[in-house]
């Protein structure tokens, strides 16, 4: 073995380092649930993105590398799309239903996944994922259950349906994901995709943004760095190991949610929450233990 050659980092290490950019995201969400609160979801993604380009676009232009290559900048556009819209359907949502809830009923993505690649590669749908959906459906009914029992009225319906919307765009980006990493590096990743969110955002912002409050800048700056941070760590294990070993982790994003929401918010977990979130959970185990990932195969078919 050559002195410098580095030794591969192990499957225990690259899961850990996937949960830790779960667990920043987690603090992020609670923070910008705060913001939206306050200053709307429109105005608090644009501002953050911003200040996340800026921030990662520092770091990106200290590096002496390549160019970006025209497979990257097509992944980055196409990756940066669909998170704009899974943002601001996820975050409109979750400044209308506790955090926990909005987070289990994200949980759905993985299994719209497979559903997607079979469109768009036009597999055959096996019995065992229509099985994994049916026992998922019935979790987010459980959960649909608890909401109207605990009578949060008709905007949190609304928030819940932005949810599971946003839900369908996180499906495509996990099947995104994995060939982003594996055309970029994180600090690429951070900067492109925080740079074609802010773009995208920026198309309505003489319509719809407006100045910050200053006592809300700081925040919006840590935000920034939270989704910054979070991303290079996600993109640093997906080049390192598969979708489907790294999946898993999202579901620590439940713990971290229920957490933060009862410490930040004074949010309490019901009992249908929980219970939903098992059935979905399960219906995501009983998926990928009967078909393999479809993250490669699937961001080659939008190529």
């Amino acid at each position: 073995m050559p002195r410098n050659a580095r030794k591969a980092p192990s499957s225990t290490t690259i899961f850990a380092v996937a949960v830790l950019g779960i667990a920043l995201f987690s603090i992020m969400d609670a923070v910008m649930k705060g913001l939206v609160l306050a200053i709307g979801a429109y105005t608090t993604l644009f501002w953050r993105s911003l200040a996340g380009t800026f921030i990662s676009g520092v770091l990106y232009a200290s590096r002496r590398r390549a160019r970006m290559t025209r497979d990257a900048i097509h992944i980055h556009v196409v990756r940066g799309v669909v998170t704009t819209a899974m943002a601001v359907a996820f975050f409109w949502g979750l400044a209308r239903v506790p955090m926990a809830q909005a987070i289990a009923l994200t949980f759905i993505a993985p299994l719209l996944s497979l559903y997607l690649s079979a469109i768009l590669l036009r597999e055959r749908i096996g019995a065992m994922t229509i099985a994994a959906s049916s026992v998922a459906f019935v979790g987010v009914v459980v959960i649909l259950v608890g909401q109207w029992q605990s009578e949060l009225g008709p905007d949190a319906l609304r928030g819940t349906i932005a949810i599971l919307a946003s839900a369908v765009a996180y499906a495509f980006n996990i099947v995104l994901m994995r060939r982003q990493a594996l055309v970029a590096d994180p600090v690429e990743v951070a900067f492109s995709q925080s740079l074609v969110v802010t773009i995208v955002l920026g198309l309505g912002a003489p319509m719809f943004a407006t100045l910050p409050p200053l006592e809300h800048v700081p925040t919006l700056v840590i935000a920034a760095i939270l989704a910054v941070l979070s991303l290079q760590l996600l993109a640093w294990a997906y080049a390192r190991s598969d979708a489907s070993h790294l999946s898993t982790s999202e579901y620590t994003s439940f713990v971290w949610a229920a957490v933060l929401g009862w410490l930040v918010f004074g949010e309490h977990v019901t009992l249908f929450t929980l219970v939903g979130a098992a059935f979905i959970v399960a219906g995501c185990v009983i998926a990928a233990r009967h078909r393999p990932s479809p993250a490669l195969e699937g961001a080659e078919a939008l190529r």
